[in-house]
This record gives structure tokens, C-alpha cells and sequence, in this order.
């Protein structure tokens, strides 16, 4: 480290060592860059360490808990069934810190510099990082912004005490006996249930007509089912207006088509959405980086920003605040610096929710088919008669599948049930290849498999089904 003015020389500075910085970090330096990732948290980002991986690491925990309990269907039960929650902390942590620990090991393995602090630009070309302990000016040939997102925060339920954010809710010392969930997106209904499942309260107070509104309802009606059957109170076209909370508990008042309403429960967990970490102290002023609507960075099919030798890439650039889409676009920014004909193709980017069940989604949906004026075609399968799913004891769901009557082609794959976020990468695949839906309905798959449910769905959608009576 050269601490001073004096400036140290690298090819690429990357900002950000989440799924897209720290990708975007390897593959430069796989590339032959000199490169340089800062960051002031941990490494692997908000997912790793505050988000996908210790969020779906407490839905395992909790599904294990509910199968324990409800095991009596299948000639297997359990007393006194108990939950020590500090040991399931502890073991999500674990994980957390193993992943986080590889990602610094695959860093040293490409040698990638590593800065832990912060990273402020001072002009085009140059940016000063720093700590507490330490500081250097780096002039870049290149620089990767990769700065993530945050929760957004609502001015009437600031975060503190016992209003909570997903990052608190996945580190509670202990489970609440209530806990009101404002949001009934995929981080509200996700924590939610899982909370749920450990014995709380909870309450989803959600503004639009349906939980999950980014999916269609025939998808999301299981999940309302089973959040039910859990107890949980589903409350729609709810707006939280405000808060008053004390050192036991947090009263929420909302309406509901114009009527006023509250509610008390130990934790208020705020799930409205996300923000771009483009306005803190970045400078991005100073290196002339221009920042669009809703703090978003706008970019070409390359990554690039208006100012061609710096990119953006995941949640502060337009499109979906997703891992895997930051991961793909730090590839092609690495990619296109390294002078490769790199470019980003959103043909498809698969969504998936770990609710139970879970749901996941690629392409074009039904009503999105027909807006376009599609001649579609739909092909849709029960869990409930595939004999892999009924031997899981997983029988609630189906796959659909959306494609173009007059060509064939798949347009869209939507499954709701067990291992939905698996099955969901065949989908994608064949969406993306330009596969058909005899393709599909061809494809040798294995048996007994939840995977034959696709080919099932495929040859629905033909007019041939085997394993269910035709229309």
C-alpha cells in the first residue's frame, strides 16, 4: 500500500465485492488485467452476507422444522419438537462466513487486490480508497461500479429499535411472538413465512390487490394457501401510514380502502423495495458519471456509462435487482475492457421466489403473450400426478409453460411447487436456445423425476398428453 498522493497504477478498479464486483473482479484478472476490488463490508456483498444466502439458509431451517412436525402423514412422528434459534444463528452464520471465505480465496487464487474501506472518485481517472487505518490514490485504466443496493427505508417507519429491515430480520437473537411485515413481495413473504413456520404471528400488510404482484395469480394463490394455513393474516390494498413504537412492541396504523386500522406486534419488518447505492460518497459527480431516474446509472449493451472507460453493472443500472443478472453483466463489462466482443442479451432472466411453494419464472407470461399479440398456446401440469412429487409428499403445484402456437417456440416457463428454483434452469435454458416445445416434449427426461413434470407440460401444450386426460 503507498499512502499518500503519489498514484499507483491499475488497469482495472472495481468498487464493490458483491456477486457482480467480485465476479467482475475475477474474470478481468483472468483476462490478464491488474485489478483492484474495494469494498467496506464483507466480501460477497449484501447477498452472501446480508441477503440470498443467510435469507434461504433460515428457510431451510424453518421448512426442516414444519416436516418434523407434520411427518405423521407419511408413519414418522416426533415429540416435543423444540427450536434452540441461537444454534440455527449459528449454523446460518457458518455458512456465511464459508461462502464469504471462498470469495476471498478466489480473489487471492487470480490475484485480485483486495482493499477493505471505501472508494471515493477524485476525476475520470482516479480515485482515492481508504479506512481508518490506511488510504491511496489508484489511477485506473478502467473502473467497474459495483455498489449494490439497500432497503429502502419509509419516513414513517425509520429503521431502529424494533422496526427492522431484511438485514436485522435475518439476525434476531431471538423469534417474535408477532411480527407485522410491510410489503408482500418476494423478501416480505419470504421472511414472513419463514418466521411463520418458527411459531410467530405475522401479519403481511401489502399495497396492491395480491401478494407477489410481479407474478401471475394462478402462481401465487398456493403460496396465499399455505401462508394461511400458517396463520398468517394477508391483508391487500393496505397503505402503513405511521408507527408509534415502545421498548416492548410497535403499533402500526394503516388503511384499507380509506378505513383506518391498527395493529401491535413485537417486530415491524419493512420490505418495500430497494435503493441504488449511487448517492452516498462515491463523488460520481467528480468523474462525471451521470445518475438517472430513481438513482439508477443508465448504460449501453457494453456496461458502459457516459463515460466509456467506467461501467456499472448490477442493482444501480436499469432491469431487475437480481445476483445472477449483476454476476452475468460483471462478465461482460470485464469482457468488453478486455476488448472481447461482449454484450449483454436479456433474452432471459429467470426470477425465482423461496416461498412455499416455491415459485420461479422465465420469459413471457400468458397475459404478456397475448398483449403482444401472440397466437399462444399453454401447456400446464400437476405436481399432484407426477409419482416423484407424490413420493416427496410434495404434490401442490404445477408447471406451465407458454408458447407460440404457430411456431412452436417457448416463450415461458412458470413453475409453482417443490424445487421450483431448480426446475426453472431448463426453462431458461431452452428459452434462450430458441428450443420448441416438441423439443422439450422430446427431450429423453429421467424418471422418477420432478423434471418429467416439463415434459408433461410440453406435451400438453402439443395436444398429446399421456399422463392426463386430454381437453
Amino acid at each position: 500500500m503507498v499512502v499518500g498522493d503519489a498514484s499507483v497504477e491499475i488497469d482495472v478498479l472495481v468498487i464493490g465485492a458483491g456477486p457482480g464486483g467480485y465476479v467482475a473482479a475475477i474474470r478481468a484478472a483472468q483476462l490478464g488485467k491488474s485489478v483492484l476490488v474495494v469494498d467496506k463490508a464483507e466480501l460477497g456483498g449484501v447477498c452472501l452476507n446480508r441477503g440470498c444466502i443467510p435469507s434461504k439458509a433460515l428457510i431451510s431451517a424453518a421448512h426442516q422444522y414444519e416436516l418434523v412436525n407434520h411427518a405423521a402423514s407419511v408413519g414418522i412422528s416426533a415429540e416435543n419438537v423444540s427450536i434452540d434459534f441461537n444454534k440455527v444463528q449459528e449454523w446460518k452464520n457458518g455458512i456465511v462466513k464459508k461462502q464469504s471465505g471462498g470469495v476471498g480465496m478466489l480473489l487471492k487464487g487470480n490475484k485480485v487486490q483486495v482493499f477493505h474501506g471505501e472508494a471515493l472518485f477524485i476525476n475520470e481517472h482516479e480515485a482515492r480508497v481508504f479506512n481508518d487505518n490506511e488510504t491511496a490514490r489508484y489511477r485506473f485504466n478502467h473502473c467497474i461500479i459495483a455498489t449494490g443496493s439497500r432497503p429502502i427505508e419509509l419516513k414513517a417507519f425509520p429503521f431502529g429499535g424494533r422496526i427492522i429491515s431484511s438485514t436485522e430480520a435475518l439476525s434476531l437473537k431471538e423469534i417474535p411472538k408477532s411480527m407485522v411485515v410491510i410489503g408482500g413481495g418476494y423478501i416480505g413473504i419470504e421472511l414472513g413465512q419463514t418466521y411463520a413456520k418458527f411459531g410467530t404471528k405475522v401479519t403481511v400488510l401489502e399495497g396492491s390487490d395480491s401478494i407477489l404482484p410481479g407474478f401471475e395469480k394462478d402462481l401465487t394463490q398456493l403460496v396465499a394457501r399455505n401462508l394461511k394455513k400458517l396463520n398468517v393474516d394477508i391483508v391487500t390494498e393496505a397503505l402503513a401510514q405511521s408507527s408509534e413504537q415502545t421498548d416492548k412492541d410497535v403499533t402500526v396504523t394503516y388503511t384499507v380502502k380509506g378505513e383506518e386500522k391498527k395493529i401491535t406486534a413485537d417486530n415491524v419488518l419493512v420490505t418495500v423495495g430497494r435503493r441504488p447505492n449511487t448517492d452516498g460518497d462515491l463523488s460520481l459527480e467528480l468523474a462525471g458519471v451521470e445518475v438517472g431516474e430513481r438513482g439508477l446509472i443508465k448504460v449501453n449493451e457494453k456496461c458502459q456509462t457516459n463515460v466509456p472507460h467506467i461501467y456499472a453493472i448490477g442493482d444501480i443500472v436499469p432491469g431487475p435487482a437480481l445476483a445472477h443478472k449483476a454476476s452475468y453483466e460483471a462478465k461482460v463489462a470485464a469482457e468488453s475492457i478486455a476488448g472481447l466482443p461482449s454484450a449483454v442479451d436479456y433474452k432471459v432472466i429467470p426470477a425465482v421466489v423461496f416461498s412455499d411453494p416455491e415459485i420461479a419464472g422465465v420469459g413471457l407470461s400468458e397475459t404478456e403473450a397475448k398483449e403482444k399479440g401472440i397466437n399462444v398456446v399453454v401447456g400446464k401440469f400437476p405436481y399432484g400426478a407426477n409419482g416423484r412429487a407424490q413420493s416427496m409428499n410434495a404434490t401442490d403445484g404445477f408447471v406451465k409453460l407458454i408458447g407460440d402456437k404457430d411456431s412452436g417456440l417457448l416463450l415461458g416457463g412458470f413453475v409453482v411447487g417443490a424445487e421450483a428454483s431448480n426446475l426453472i434452469a431448463e426453462l431458461t435454458l431452452a428459452i434462450e436456445m430458441g428450443a420448441t416445445l416438441e423439443d422439450i416434449a422430446l427431450t429423453i427426461h429421467a424418471h422418477p423425476t420432478l423434471g418429467e413434470i416439463t415434459m408433461d407440460a410440453a406435451e400438453g401444450a402439443l395436444g398429446h398428453p399421456i399422463h392426463q386426460l386430454g381437453k
